[in-house]
C-alpha cells in the first residue's frame, strides 16, 4: 500500500512534487502503547473477528472452518504436540540426572566400604 504523505508545490510557474512513501504500514500502530496494556503487537492476529466463523446457520449446524482458521488450528496443534514432547524430554533428563547422582554417590560409598581396614592395635583404638 503506497501512501502519499505530502505534496508540495513551490511556485505557480514550476510545479515540483515531493513524494514520501511509507513502506511499513505495521509501524503506524503504536507498539509501546499496546505493550503497556498487555496487548498483542498485531491487533488482527487474535480476537473474535479472527477466531469466530464469518457466518452461522440458523438451524444450528456447525459452520465449516475457514482456510486460515484451519491453518491456525493445525499450527496450534503442532505447537502443543511439541510442548508435550519437550516437556517429557525435560522430565526424562531430570530423572536421569538424579539417577546418575545417586549412582555416583552409591559408587563412592561402595569404594569407601571396600577400602583396607586398620588391623591389630589400630582397630582396637578406633572402637
Amino acid at each position: 500500500m503506497l501512501q502519499i504523505s505530502r505534496l508540495c508545490l513551490t511556485t505557480a510557474n514550476t510545479v515540483t512534487a515531493q513524494r514520501h512513501i511509507a513502506v511499513s504500514a505495521s509501524r503506524f500502530i503504536d507498539q509501546k502503547w499496546r505493550a503497556d496494556r498487555g496487548l498483542t503487537e498485531n491487533p488482527n492476529a487474535f480476537g473474535p473477528l479472527t477466531n469466530l466463523p464469518d457466518y452461522t446457520y440458523l438451524d444450528g449446524r456447525a459452520t465449516p472452518l475457514g482456510s486460515n482458521q484451519k491453518k491456525r488450528l493445525l499450527k496450534q496443534q503442532e505447537v502443543a504436540a511439541k510442548i508435550v514432547e519437550l516437556s517429557s524430554e525435560l522430565e526424562f533428563a531430570k530423572a536421569r540426572h538424579e539417577r546418575l547422582k545417586s549412582e555416583a554417590k552409591a559408587e563412592k560409598q561402595r569404594i569407601i566400604q571396600n577400602k583396607l581396614k586398620p588391623k591389630g592395635q589400630l582397630l582396637l583404638k578406633k572402637k
